[in-house]
């Protein structure tokens, strides 16, 4: 019984989530923008539980740098950056080689020109921060198809619909088995790829702690390991999503990384170059994400409600701190 619920289940979603990438595009560009104000509005209101994240992660990062009423918005319109970003993934159907420059508009690409006529790997570093799948998209649209690794779905069928929005614009995504060997063959190579650095994992061989927000963030270390070992150049990207519906792209000259750094020293470098940005765009980031699940037992500081103490995230301090 309950696995034919779940199965049903699956194909609701999945006829849900057809009907939905289907429609979006025969929006015009001004009326996904709208849609995705109100969408993000009203989820806002609706998600309680995502909220209360969202406004404990910025009393946490900021404490009386905002009022309530501040936090309240800032996280309103971390919302609609969401919505925005899904809803913008779902419309790029429309975006072809030849009219994604009346979209997109991407800044300093020259940085991308010179890594390939010096022949080396890239690594474009993005946040969960709004419109950073067309930040992903438009790499490919402007002649630098990078290959990703695929997000798992709990449902298949959904993830094949995101699957092949992804790639619409030349990327290529790869399972998630043997990804970093995969990845690490590829910037050696000369090839380029797309990370998330903010991307919250648990404690362990592939996961650093770093500062956030003055907080102890465990994020993945794998951007930082093909910059070690692929020789690969670290090249930040920022979304900067316009009320026209156009998203600028601005492309950051690559890191300079220190001789002898270690992972987790290349992957705070990695963060200390975006957190200003969202320190001074805070409604870009997204909120409701569980950014610290993990807390010092310890901590000098408040952290979000949610975060906990584990004996996997003492030891991995502990070794941070020896280092």
């Amino acid at each position: 019984m309950r696995e034919s619920w779940k199965r049903l289940r699956y194909r609701l979603e999945y006829w849900g989530v057809l009907l939905v990438a289907r429609g979006v595009p025969l929006l015009s560009r001004g009326a996904c923008v709208r849609l995705s104000r109100w969408l993000g509005a009203a989820t806002y209101w609706l998600d309680g539980r995502g909220r209360a994240v969202a406004l404990s992660n910025l009393e946490a990062a900021f404490g009386g740098e905002y009022s309530p009423a501040q936090r309240r918005r800032i996280a309103r319109c971390s919302y609609q950056g969401f919505a925005r970003t899904m809803l913008d993934l779902l419309w790029a159907r429309r975006l072809t080689p030849e009219n994604y420059g009346e979209y997109m508009r991407i800044e300093n690409k020259g940085v991308l020109d010179e890594a390939r006529k010096q022949g080396r790997g890239i690594v474009m570093l993005c946040t969960h921060a709004v419109n950073f799948e067309w930040a992903s998209l438009a790499s490919g649209f402007c002649g630098f198809p990078a290959t990703m690794v695929a997000q798992a779905f709990k449902n298949p069928a959904v993830g094949e619909v995101f699957f092949h929005l992804r790639q619409i614009s030349g990327n290529r995504l790869i399972p998630q088995e043997r990804s970093a060997v995969r990845m690490l063959k590829h910037v050696k190579t000369g090839g380029m790829t797309g990370m998330l650095i903010d991307l919250n994992q648990k404690p362990g061989q592939a996961s650093a702690l770093i500062e956030a927000f003055g907080m102890k963030m465990c994020v993945t270390l794998l951007h930082a390991m093909l910059a070690d070992r692929g020789g690969a150049l670290l090249v930040p990207c920022e979304a900067d999503p316009l009320p026209d519906g156009v998203t600028r792209l601005i492309v950051h000259p690559p890191l300079e990384i220190a001789p002898g750094a270690s992972l987790r020293e290349i992957a705070q470098a990695c963060w200390d170059v975006f957190e200003p940005i969202l320190r001074e765009k805070p409604h870009l980031w997204l909120w409701p994400y569980k950014h610290w699940r993990y807390k010092p037992a310890d901590a000098a500081r408040p952290y979000p409600f949610y975060a906990n103490v584990s004996p996997q995230f003492e030891k991995l301090l502990r070794e941070t701190t020896k280092s």
